[in-house]
């Protein structure tokens, strides 16, 4: 489950009675949403080349009307028009191909453009994938002979010669210079899916891409999904015909029959699957990872078991389909699954991500798993490994062991002694991210913080030197210096037995220190995200327009959040997920209550979207008598109704712990709501099904509980789809803010 506040903040309509722009630095409805007037700017996409000496990316051309390919000299900033938008024309077409993401081949002697998309589940993961020639200036279509907006993951093979691509579940390789198309495999369809993936593992592994090219060019290794056997949920769609339409969703629930899902190998050419001989029911274990093992006869594989808590890794010959196990990792809790694996040494070690010191922390592992070495010792969590200097001996990764809420860039010997050089200016606290080139010698470096647009810029590594500016965001800057908004305040809270939680407030424009004001609380509260962090984040318009009509604004992060504060920090609310997490935060109110002398312990309200939803019913629930009134939306209501791999990997399974889903669904406690409750759903939310809306007005209605729920038909978990929907939920929230937790001080 993700949370979708910064989604919503991204698509937000607030409702202001006068439209047009800015009036004495309030915002309005046009402002943040028609208008578009405070979004930020970006750069790019841009991609390394020449080992990091250039990069390229795209500019508009207006003449075109379509973006040229700009090439630019790392060093220099020399530019030059590498392909011009002019060029991107197709034959019978006007203008040119509207470029949503490109990629070069091996060489850079081909472009490969991703356009027409469509979404599937979450993502646009599906559309037409053309291919420039730098040599031929010819621009053509894969797939031409299929239907348009209908391939998935077209990719180069290292050799340049072919690209593969997903089309209606199997994979197809086709000749670049010929267009011949071969199709590599012909059971995909219906339950079984080929190079792709079903909902949970993308949802909850973040697969996509199912396949992987050998190095050699010569097979390509692959996933296949079996759905048969899982469960299906219904939605029904009653907008767009007479009669009801039923939607299908393979979807497993908490306890219930997985996927199965295999690994095999197939001839880039055509030919028989390999399939890898891995032990086990196919339902009872999770694949997350595969690719190629720095060798084109060897693949690497991750296997989780159900319970989540122990990850194989293996190494699968690709012509015998034997396997061999190299280690395990294994937790107590659960084991996440990581993108850190580097090969080094020219296959004969990796990177790997593991708790196991008690901090998130990289290792250097043998090809054989019989050695392994903590590259980076310490007390701090590695939130993310971005490059490996072999040839200096350095790892570059983000990390903050002062500040859970801010983000900066390390390096550190790979020698095992773990001296820690800061990279990112110390002036500059906030969130840094950085695209460093293949040589370690530059960066494409992103800068924010809570009340900063994102500054990009082209810097030289180690010393962080600025080499040029590439969006400064200046105007949108000037636009938010002139809004009549407070900076957000970071704060910790001590709520007892040595728990220190992080949090932050935004104070009304007109605050004044002498009067009581409401207080509303923004929560997400699960593994998988964290609210309070100090970075930009689109200005948290939303907030910032609830302040300036008179609330105070906080958010508290509680135990068992994504925050870099250690294994035990996160993993402590294991089997306890709805149950922790309230209670830390009930806590917190209390002190923040006794703390700040504006604060109206009569007027405490509490939302949040997806797992922020559970928990604000929860906090209102278990709580009645300090929360006050109470948004929830796409919410959790019983803890069995979500799926398998979110719910057990934190919950353990439902069998193993049938007391700790009971406690911690709300369902469960409903019959204690004292406060004004506003439930919000959409019937088309395939993440977390309308069924557990219903399941709990069900239960308040048994327990005549007073309540106001607000469906949105056939919306999905973000709840933004069909006309004016974003406009109608942010204006239905507003008037019940106003309605039932009267704002202003008093």
């Amino acid at each position: 489950m993700r949370d979708l506040k910064n989604i919503a903040v991204i698509i937000l309509l607030v409702f202001l009675t006068l439209p047009g722009i800015s009036q004495n630095g309030l915002l309005t409805i046009d402002d943040i949403y028609l208008k578009g007037l405070y979004r930020s700017a970006g750069f790019g996409p841009a991609r390394w080349t020449d080992n990091g000496n250039a990069y390229t990316t795209l500019e508009r051309s207006d003449a075109a009307k379509g973006n040229d390919i700009v090439k630019y000299d790392t060093k220099t900033g020399a530019r030059s028009v590498l392909i011009a938008a002019s060029e991107l024309i197709p034959a019978g077409e006007q203008n040119p191909l509207r470029i949503q993401d490109y990629s070069w081949s091996p060489d850079g002697s081909m472009l490969m453009i991703f356009t027409n998309t469509k979404r599937v589940w979450r993502y646009n993961t599906k559309g037409d994938y053309w291919v420039y020639s730098m040599a031929s200036k010819k621009l053509s279509r894969l797939g031409s002979s299929f239907e348009p907006a209908s391939l998935m993951f077209a990719k180069f093979s290292p050799d340049n010669k072919k690209a593969a691509y997903v089309f209606k579940q199997n994979i197809y390789s086709e000749e670049i210079l010929t267009g011949k198309i071969t199709q590599l495999t012909s059971d995909g369809g219906g339950t079984i899916i080929n190079g792709t993936f079903d909902w949970v593992y993308e949802e909850e592994l973040n697969c996509r891409d199912g396949f992987r090219w050998s190095p050699d060019s010569r097979h390509i290794a692959y996933w296949q999904i079996n759905t048969e056997g899982t469960g299906t949920f219904y939605m029904i769609n009653n907008l767009d015909s007479v009669y009801p339409q039923l939607v299908p969703v393979p979807y497993p629930k908490v306890g219930t029959k997985n996927p199965t899902v295999k690994i095999g190998v197939i001839p880039s050419e055509g030919g028989e699957t390999v399939w890898m001989k891995i032990a086990g029911d196919q339902a009872k274990y999770y694949l997350p990872r595969m690719d190629f093992a720095e060798s084109s006869d060897e693949i690497l594989i991750e296997q989780l078991n159900r319970l989540q808590n122990s990850n194989t890794v293996m190494m699968g010959n690709i012509l015998t389909g034997d396997v061999k196990t190299i280690f395990t990792e294994t937790d107590k809790a659960w084991v996440d699954i990581h993108d850190d694996l580097q090969w080094l040494d020219n296959g004969k070690s990796f990177t790997w991500s593991s708790e196991r010191g008690g901090w998130n922390q990289i290792f250097k592992i043998s090809r054989d798993g019989k050695e392994a070495v903590c590259l980076t010792p310490g007390s701090y969590d590695v939130i993310s490994l971005l490059r490996v200097d072999q040839k200096n001996g350095f790892l570059y990764f983000i990390a903050s062991p002062d500040n859970p809420t801010e983000r900066y860039l390390f390096r550190t010997k790979m020698d095992g002694k773990g001296r820690l050089e800061k990279l990112s200016p110390s002036a500059m606290t906030g969130h840094h991210s950085y695209q460093v080139s293949p040589d370690c010698k530059w960066a494409i470096h992103t800068f924010s913080d809570a009340a900063t647009p994102n500054t990009i810029d082209l810097v030289s590594l180690p010393l962080h030197k600025q080499v040029r500016v590439l969006q400064n965001n200046d105007e949108i800057k000037k636009k938010f210096s002139e809004l009549k908004i407070n900076r957000k305040e970071f704060f910790t809270v001590d709520i007892g037995d040595g728990i220190v939680l992080n949090g932050w407030m935004i104070k009304p424009p007109d605050f004044d220190p002498a009067k009581k004001y409401p207080v509303i609380f923004n929560i997400y509260g699960e593994p998988a995200s964290s609210t309070v962090q100090n970075n930009f984040g689109g200005g948290d318009l939303w907030h910032q327009f609830l302040a300036q009509q008179g609330y105070v604004i906080m958010s508290v992060d509680n135990r068992g959040t994504a925050m870099p504060r250690g294994r035990e920090w996160r993993k402590c609310i294991y089997g306890k997920i709805g149950i922790i997490a309230p209670a830390d935060h009930a806590r917190a109110v209390h002190k923040i209550i006794d703390t700040y002398g504006f604060v109206d312990p009569g007027r405490i309200g509490i939302w949040g979207w997806s797992g922020g939803g559970s928990m604000t019913l929860n906090c209102m629930f278990r709580f009645p008598d300090l929360y006050k009134t109470g948004i929830a939306v796409a919410f959790v209501a019983n803890q069995k109704f979500y799926d398998t791999i979110y719910q057990e990997r934190y919950m353990g399974l439902p069998e193993d712990n049938p007391e700790g889903y009971a406690d911690g669904s709300p369902v469960n406690h409903a019959g204690n709501l004292k406060g004004n409750l506003l439930l919000i759903h959409g019937s088309g939310d395939d993440n977390v099904h309308y069924q557990n809306c219903e399941v709990l007005v069900n239960e308040l209605i048994k327990q005549n509980k007073m309540f106001s729920m607000l469906e949105y038909p056939m919306r999905s978990h973000g709840i933004y789809e069909r006309e004016n929907t974003t406009r109608h939920l942010y204006e239905s929230m507003l008037k019940y803010w106003l309605a039932n937790l009267p704002a202003g001080g008093k």
